[in-house]
């Protein structure tokens, strides 16, 4: 009698039947929907950190040293200044790899320094894609952690912050045969040995061994002092 109730109800009543359970699975499907579009909101805020950090942080550092990318002008003056240069080079906070990329393109055996993992990895792939990777490396390091004193060829991007505490950095570390190229900003105590370029593509270059002979020659002819 049941059976015969239910299958003699009208199809308007089997609906309302089907319409009394309907909220319940439309708060299940609701609930799932925003389940997943909560983690994948996490999920981008996540991997827009990663991304966006090591872009972020250096200004948070007490010596602030934000990427900025060097110029055509300004790659053409660092390589104006390699000329008749030999040697490994080496580029302190080598961003995106381009000096280092140009020079290796020179025949240097050149290395860049970034503390930036994602402008690292760039650079080696630019350096792949350049067909230069062999003569390349790119490392991610704090400039301050690494000792350069085999390198005769250093390259600055720096800041005015940063330029004395890395002037006695250098000084201390490199040979006589070195030589410093520095953009944008020069060296505060050093007197450059080249100069070329205008403004923010200017570009000075030191001959340590200059700056020694004149240091040496300072402290001969210092006289002594009498008891």
């Amino acid at each position: 009698a049941v059976i015969e109730n239910a299958l003699c109800q009208p199809p308007g009543a089997m609906s309302a039947a089907v319409a009394k359970e309907s909220p319940e699975q439309d708060g299940s499907r609701r609930s799932g929907w925003g389940l997943l579009l909560t983690a994948g909101l996490g999920g981008t805020l996540v991997a827009l950190y990663a991304v966006a950090a090591p872009f972020v942080t250096p200004a948070l550092r007490k010596v602030c040293l934000p990427f900025v990318p060097a110029t055509a002008a300004q790659i053409q003056n660092v390589m104006k200044m390699l000329e008749n240069r030999s040697g490994p080079l080496v580029d302190i906070g080598s961003g995106d790899g381009r000096i280092v990329i140009a020079a290796a393109k020179k025949g240097f055996e050149a290395v860049g320094y970034e503390l930036n993992p994602w402008l690292v990895w760039y650079s080696r792939y630019r350096a792949w894609r350049d067909g230069v990777n062999q003569n390349t490396k790119f490392y991610i390091s704090d400039l301050w952690k690494v000792s350069f004193s085999h390198y005769r060829n250093i390259v600055v991007f720096g800041v005015p912050q940063m330029m004395p505490q890395l002037e006695k950095k250098l000084e201390e570390e490199l040979e006589c045969n070195a030589r410093i190229i520095a953009c944008r900003f020069p060296f505060p105590c050093w007197v450059p040995d080249h100069t070329t370029g205008e403004g923010i593509d200017t570009v000075w270059a030191y001959d340590l061994k200059h700056y020694r002979r004149y240091e040496r020659k300072n402290l001969e002819i210092t006289p002594e002092t009498k008891s």
